[in-house]
């Protein structure tokens, strides 16, 4: 999968808890080494300390939101080549762009597949 057959390390980032639990057992079932994240702050904190390949990050969330923590991985060097999907139920157009203009490998709306994200998250960090 990623570097010397390690478990790819993901983080879900999801205010929700009925979407953040169900994604952390799906991904833990998919062999997947996964941190959660319920806020902004513990996000930017889980990245800095995990340095995560892959970011599934919502953009509502109380404190800090989605797009400042994709703002905060593309600005650090050590999370060079690190994929940022954002999952978020804002949908225009608008709010697409911004996620792209922001550093998003992948904008997927809400509601979503679960398994359309695990074909994106293979597709995305197969080399």
């Amino acid at each position: 999968m990623s570097k010397n057959k390690e478990k790819l390390k993901v983080l879900v980032v999801d205010d929700e808890p009925s979407i953040l639990l169900p994604l952390e057992f799906l991904m833990r079932k998919n062999g997947f080494q996964v941190f959660i994240a319920r806020n902004g702050t513990e996000a930017i904190d889980s990245v800095d300390k995990e340095l995560p390949e892959v970011v599934v990050l919502d953009i509502m969330m109380p404190d800090v939101d989605g797009y400042e923590v994709c703002r905060h991985i593309r600005e650090k060097k050590e999370m060079n080549g690190a994929k940022v999907i954002f999952l978020s139920a804002k949908t225009k157009d608008a709010d697409i762009k911004k996620g792209y203009a922001v550093g998003a490998d992948l904008y997927i709306p809400k509601p979503f597949s679960t398994r359309f994200l695990m074909e994106k998250i293979k597709d995305l960090t197969a080399s």
